[in-house]
């Protein structure tokens, strides 16, 4: 049987944790943050779980992560 695929968009935005749990980046932290408060620029940095209802589409695009 042939090696599955990567869905390539999806394997640079999500990450595997130690303890097995699918991590992504915060959304709106790109352009037009002059605006922003920095409590808001800093909650934005921080690194967020994927939903446990998205994480199965998650695992499909991504088989070997």
């Amino acid at each position: 049987m042939p090696k599955l695929k990567s869905r390539k968009a999806a394997a640079k935005r999500f990450r595997r944790s130690g303890s097995g749990k699918l991590m992504r980046r915060k959304a709106f932290k790109n352009h037009l943050l002059q605006h922003k408060g920095a409590d808001r620029r800093s909650r934005l940095s921080k690194i967020a779980l994927v939903a446990e209802e998205d994480a199965p589409n998650v695992e499909l695009m991504l088989p070997y992560l």
